[in-house]
């Protein structure tokens, strides 16, 4: 699969984060987990939001301590979104990370080795975006067309088309 995502799965340095990320089919190890991700569909089309400060992503975020992807999961959607899930969690892949910072992002993560889980699910939207004061401020959430979605998310991450891509293949 790599070869028709070279993207995808090339070797990424996140400086943002002080990351090399490395995308696999491999699943990672729970406690890897760090932060999950969620292409969410709604019929044939893909939840995506905007915040003002990096634009157009795809709801997800940073795992708290003691949270199971799940809660995760649920509390990302509700919080960016305003949406649940409406059928099973399924992840596609995980870029594989190793940091070159000196302590992890927040105590409970792993560290220096962390994974960033991508998942895929049907949802429906709910409500406004919860918009916690120590998250993303949501401006605006958006069901794409998957072609509009890997064009809005594209704009930010080269590897993004791919990673849609994938996401919808792996629906069935």
């Amino acid at each position: 699969m790599s070869i028709d995502r070279p993207l995808l799965f090339a070797p990424q340095r996140w400086d943002w984060g002080g990351l090399d990320a490395r995308f696999s089919l491999r699943p990672p190890a729970d406690e890897l987990v760090t932060n999950i991700h969620v292409a969410g569909f709604v019929g044939d089309r893909i939840v995506v939001c905007r915040d003002e400060r990096y634009g157009w992503f795809l709801p997800g975020g940073t795992r708290e301590a003691g949270e199971s992807i799940g809660e995760c999961v649920a509390r990302e959607l509700t919080e960016e979104a305003g949406a649940r899930l409406t059928g099973e969690l399924r992840w596609i892949g995980a870029h594989h990370c190793v940091s070159d910072r000196p302590g992890p992002y927040r105590p409970h993560q792993p560290h220096p080795e962390q994974a960033w889980l991508w998942c895929t699910a049907n949802v429906e939207i709910v409500g406004e975006p919860s918009n916690p004061d120590d998250g993303e401020q949501v401006v605006e959430v958006r069901l794409a067309e998957v072609e509009e979605a890997q064009a809005l998310l594209g704009a930010r991450t080269d590897w993004m088309p791919d990673l849609i891509a994938l996401a919808t293949e792996s629906r069935g």
